[in-house]
């Protein structure tokens, strides 16, 4: 059995050894290439079920694992979160239609290490608001990845990516985060997505965690349904969310779920 390499800093944050970022690649290549195929499947009349039908037998053919089939219970292989959903979304009967958007959020596990990742796509035709609210999302996730660099402080992330939400006039999701992860799912540190400059962490070569932000046009207060997972915004306003599992370089970082068709962004077929 393969187990983890590296070091702990004093907050629980594991650093990985530079072989380590190899598996990661390979998981995270996975896991953006299932985002990439399943983009043709998205229209209006599709349901979320088939959707996850689809990415199951994929992640099966790969020879990879889900690492959410039978986590704390879930039973799918992909959350698929849509218009006011903000993130676990259960995938079943819902039939999509013109103009929704949402994000279907995939991890897999390939030979022990975990790839990460989630986008938006636009069933039919894309609203101009809706539009906005994608734009947004992604930028201020790419904004929190150019501040992801070692001497830099988790915090440096949180505000960059609340700075340019607020910004523009949107709020940034409070409840939810992102986290390490590397041959677990989830590890220290949680990654908040606002936050204060200078504060938090020191960002180091090795650390390896996941970016992605939850942006709602309206406030920023959600709840959880009666199912446990579905976390909805409280005022019914359309949410959005994009994330990327990264690895912390010498200068930098490594972005490892790179969308390998260049489609990360839904607007690549506009």
């Amino acid at each position: 059995m393969q187990t983890n390499t590296g070091r702990l800093t004093k907050d629980g944050i594991r650093i990985h050894e530079a072989t380590d970022f190899a598996g990661m690649r390979t998981a995270g290549a996975l896991a953006a290439q299932i985002l990439d195929d399943i983009a043709e499947h998205v229209f209006p009349g599709q349901t979320t079920g088939e959707i996850d039908r689809l990415i199951t037998q994929w992640v099966q053919d790969a020879g990879a694992t889900s690492a959410t089939i039978g986590y704390r219970g879930y039973q799918h292989a992909s959350c698929i979160s849509v218009n006011h959903v903000v993130c676990h979304g259960i995938p079943g009967d819902k039939i999509l239609k013109d103009g929704d958007i949402l994000n279907i959020d995939v991890t897999v596990i390939v030979d022990g290490w975990f790839g990460d990742t989630s986008r938006m796509y636009v069933a039919g035709t894309l609203s101009r608001k809706s539009e906005r609210l994608i734009e947004v999302t992604h930028d201020a996730l790419m904004k929190g990845i150019e501040a992801a660099k070692p001497g830099n402080t988790f915090g440096d992330i949180g505000h960059a990516i609340q700075l340019y939400a607020e910004s523009n006039r949107m709020s940034v999701v409070r409840d939810f985060c992102g986290h390490g992860l590397g041959r677990v799912f989830h590890a220290p540190p949680n990654v908040l997505h606002y936050g204060r400059p200078g504060t938090g962490p020191i960002l180091e070569e090795g650390m390896f965690f996941t970016i992605e932000p939850m942006i709602n046009i309206g406030r920023p207060e959600t709840k959880v349904l009666a199912d446990d997972w579905t976390a909805v915004t409280r005022d019914k306003s359309l949410s959005a969310q994009f994330e990327h599992s990264i690895g912390i370089t010498a200068d930098g970082c490594e972005i490892f779920t790179l969308s390998p068709g260049n489609k990360f962004h839904p607007t690549y077929q506009i």
